[in-house]
C-alpha cells in the first residue's frame, strides 16, 4: 500500500514557477517520497495552466 502527496506549484503570469520545483523534489526525496508525475491542468485562458502539481508516493509503514 502507498500513500500519496500532492504539492502545488503556482505559476507566474509568464508561466514560470514561483518556486524552485527541483528543490521541492529533492527535499521530498530525502524524506522517502518518490516522484510519480508532474501534472499541469489547463485552467487558465487559452488552455494554459495557472499551476502544476508534483505527485509523490511512498510505501506506508
Amino acid at each position: 500500500m502507498y500513500e500519496h502527496k500532492f504539492v502545488k506549484i503556482d505559476l507566474s503570469s509568464f508561466n514560470k514557477p514561483k518556486e524552485d520545483y527541483r528543490e521541492v523534489i529533492f527535499e521530498h526525496e530525502k524524506d522517502g517520497w518518490e516522484l510519480v508525475q508532474i501534472f499541469a491542468p489547463g485552467t487558465k485562458s487559452y488552455g494554459m495552466s495557472a499551476f502544476f502539481e508534483i505527485i509523490f508516493k511512498r510505501k506506508k509503514d
